[in-house]
């Protein structure tokens, strides 16, 4: 029951799990093809319209909840009825089912051009073209034999058990670390974010020209925090000594070097991202509030408005003015205004990334609270154990000392404090070249100082980190 898997082939997987794990059924026709369940010169718009989507939408969702075939059956049956009626009988939900299956495939053939009323058998129409559609590769029996196997084992334990979710923690671990692109796409696929181009991927400057441009997905905090716990379950599974807590110690260290790793990884280039974006958002966002949406900043903007426009609705008196005196003590401290005023400007994608930062700490908020509240417990029933002269079996110390009071932890994580430098130029970076990108879209400002302010900002940001870095 062992079979070598090529490359192509584990990323051909990585790739399909994180598409349908994210429900993204538009990939899914690729996906197909690259996993060799369809035959050469399929292309993906004849698996996209034979709509199997729908039906791996429907069968992952089943084999996700877990409980093996006895489970599952109760689930189809319990669906069946909410979408069919609840006072079906067996034999009915099954004609109900084979009659909506039936009108699905003569609309699939009817969109294809095919007269449905001159097909003597629609079923075997379909079965047919599917056939042309779709085989089924020699790797696939070696794993369904070796799922099997597993699942049979788990579920003899756990009636609920669900292998899909049991190969979670491995696939976090894996999209965390690979730094193949391939792995990257897919990672990226299953945080939330759109895939970048060539382009992108080599230049920093581009990544922040494409998210500020356009509209993105977000990131989705959810899915990291999953995935982060995901990371620490395997890592702390699989280490070579796991008692006393040595494997969630592991767990910890494996993670900060993936995060401090001076030669960067996919996740911090995710990170790091976001942070600038966060940073970007917020301080734009204080600046409008403190120079453009507070009341002395809306009086200020009237005042030295109030002259220009009592100019431009009286031509009369505006001639008597001098050119010179009008543009230093009119138009260029409107210019300066309205120029402030689009830089610090609220944007959509600000909105988005606002949005996420607070789901993010709505999903922290109570594990964080736990925590206080576990510590808080334990340093209070240290207390009468010390009075009384006794070993005390609880902890006063957080989950942070605890992991610093073991030297192996202690030692791995200094080394990886040099990384912390590494990380906070590509901050700043990050921030210089958004800040960089929106004043050069800021048409506002004249040419000429536009220029000057983005040249100095990318300088300044290929001083703190250059591209080759």
């Amino acid at each position: 029951m062992t079979l070598e898997v090529p490359n192509d082939l584990q990323y051909a997987l990585l790739e399909f799990i994180a598409h349908i794990n994210v429900e993204d059924y538009d990939a899914i026709p690729q996906d197909f093809i690259n996993l060799g369940f369809s035959p050469e010169g399929v292309t993906q718009e004849r698996l996209k319209n034979s709509g199997i989507t729908e039906g791996l939408s429907f069968a992952f969702r089943q084999l996700s909840a877990g409980g093996g075939p006895k489970k599952i059956q109760e689930r189809v049956k319990a669906e069946f009825r909410d979408r069919y009626g609840s006072d079906l009988t067996d034999e009915d939900l099954r004609e109900a089912a084979r009659a909506d299956m039936l009108k699905r495939m003569e609309e699939q053939l009817a969109s294809e051009g095919v007269d449905v009323k001159g097909v003597t058998n629609v079923m075997e129409e379909m079965s047919r073209r599917n056939r042309e559609l779709f085989q089924l590769p020699p790797y696939v029996l070696y794993v369904a034999r070796a799922f099997s196997t597993l699942e049979g084992i788990g579920l003899s334990i756990d009636e609920n058990y669900a292998i899909v979710q049991e190969c979670y923690p491995y696939l976090a671990q894996r999209l965390f670390t690979d730094r193949s692109p391939r792995a990257k796409k897919a990672l990226r696929a299953m945080l939330g974010l759109t895939e970048e181009s060539e382009e992108q991927s080599q230049s920093s400057l581009a990544i922040v020209q494409a998210g500020a441009g356009t509209a993105r997905k977000g990131l989705s905090p959810a899915k990291l925090l999953e995935m982060t716990e995901g990371f620490n379950s395997y890592t702390a599974a699989t280490a070579d000594v796991d008692r006393d807590g040595k494997g969630k110690m592991a767990a910890v260290t494996e993670f900060s070097k993936l995060f401090l790793d001076p030669k960067g990884s996919t996740l911090q280039d995710i990170l790091v991202d976001e942070v600038a974006k966060f940073g970007d958002a917020t301080t734009r966002a204080a600046l409008r509030r403190a120079f453009v949406e507070s009341p002395p900043a809306r009086f200020s903007s009237s005042f030295i408005r109030g002259p220009k426009e009592f100019l431009d609705k009286n031509e009369e008196i505006s001639r008597f003015i001098p050119g010179l005196l009008r543009e230093a003590f009119v138009e260029r401290p409107v210019r300066l205004t309205t120029a402030l005023e689009s830089l610090v400007q609220s944007t959509e994608e600000d909105e988005r990334i606002l949005s996420t930062a607070q789901e993010l700490a709505d999903i922290l908020r109570p594990q964080l609270l736990s925590a206080f509240s576990r510590n808080e417990t334990n340093a209070i029933g240290a207390i009468p154990v010390a009075i009384d002269g006794k070993e005390s079996g609880g902890s006063s110390s957080s989950a942070l000392a605890a992991l610093l009071a073991d030297e192996e932890t202690r030692n791995a994580l200094q080394e990886q404090l040099p990384g912390l430098s590494s990380l906070g130029r590509r901050v700043g970076a990050s921030l210089l070249r958004r800040a960089a990108y929106r004043t050069d879209k800021s048409h506002a400002i004249p040419e000429t100082a536009r220029k000057r302010i983005k040249e100095a900002n990318e300088a300044l940001a290929l001083s703190i980190e250059p591209e080759n870095d």
